[in-house]
């Protein structure tokens, strides 16, 4: 009897503990976050806005690249290292003939730095070159990186400057590629643009012809040249195309003071019809002489200049 009294009885025997919860329940929860941190607050919602419109902006967009070129046999290698064309490798034939050239070649790419030398079987550079008289000399220069058409404007205005671009409609040797890039950093212009297809590109004879000035003068690349011209005429640029039944002289021609692209069609078919109708002016130059026409690079020498002395 007495045992079930006990069993009755309202006295409380050992519990479970609370393994230390209410304890850990009692502390504090650190420093209270930012307002930019805190969900359903006015700053919160800010700071996601704004980084919702960061991600939204468009991204730079860049002409993307060329693609690589190997330089072959031992004057041309030569020659392309004396001029600075870029190059990312020097591959030697294994057991050349070492004359004059080869050890120049070795010793240009070794005082440029940043060319690997590698040594390679004839066979080997045979398969590279595709059978080509390389003479135990290649030089491989790797792709350029082309610039997009807006850049060229946007550097301009940046700079507090009027552009000053040279458009190419047409023109296929790499040579007067490199002669206008050339013509273009002597007369401070800006740049130049060329079509993706079915014109001259950045190869090693163009980085030649400029003389090391492709280095610092960018070439832009457009998939479609008529399109850049019409979007450089709503940013408020002037289009200016050579052509020798132009309605007036350059000489003329007052929009060379201000923001203006000037585009050089090929030696023999001149602009294409297209581009033709899309420029705001179609000049000649006056040639005394009687030569029926000049070549790109001469012909954008000549306007080039006449921009800059009335810019001077």
């Amino acid at each position: 009897m007495a045992a079930n009294n006990r069993r009755m009885s309202g006295k409380k025997g050992a519990q479970v503990g609370s393994g230390g919860q209410r304890r850990k329940g009692l502390e504090g929860r650190g420093p209270t976050p930012p307002a930019e941190m805190r969900k359903k607050h006015k700053a919160n919602r800010i700071a996601n806005a704004k980084a919702k419109q960061a991600a939204r902006r468009p991204v730079a967009r860049r002409g993307g690249k060329g693609t690589s070129e190997m330089v072959v046999g031992r004057n041309p290698v030569v020659e392309a290292l004396r001029e600075g064309v870029p190059a990312s490798t020097l591959y030697v034939q294994q057991f050349i003939d070492n004359d004059e050239r080869v050890r120049e070649a070795l010793q240009l790419a070794a005082e440029r730095g940043g060319i690997n030398l590698m040594e390679a079987p004839r066979p080997e550079l045979d398969r590279m070159t595709n059978g080509l008289n390389h003479q135990g000399l290649v030089l491989q220069v790797p792709p350029y990186e082309y610039a997009h058409p807006e850049d060229l404007v946007n550097a301009a205005f940046d700079e507090g400057e009027d552009p000053l671009i040279v458009a190419l409609d047409g023109v296929t040797d790499p040579r007067n590629l490199g002669a206008v890039v050339r013509s273009v950093s002597a007369f401070g212009g800006h740049g130049v643009v060329v079509p993706e297809r079915r014109a001259a590109g950045m190869t090693a004879g163009a980085w030649k012809t400029s003389a090391g000035t492709a280095a610092r003068t960018p070439v832009a690349r457009c998939t479609n040249l008529t399109r850049t011209l019409e979007a450089y005429k709503k940013a408020g640029v002037v289009v200016v195309g050579l052509a020798a039944d132009g309605e007036s002289e350059i000489g003329d021609l007052e929009a060379l003071d201000g923001p203006v692209v000037i585009v050089v069609g090929s030696e023999g078919k001149g602009l294409s019809r297209l581009v033709g109708e899309t420029c705001d002016f179609r000049v000649r130059i006056p040639m005394p002489g009687g030569a029926e026409s000049l070549n790109a690079g001469v012909a954008a020498g000549v306007v080039l200049y006449e921009a800059a002395r009335r810019r001077a």
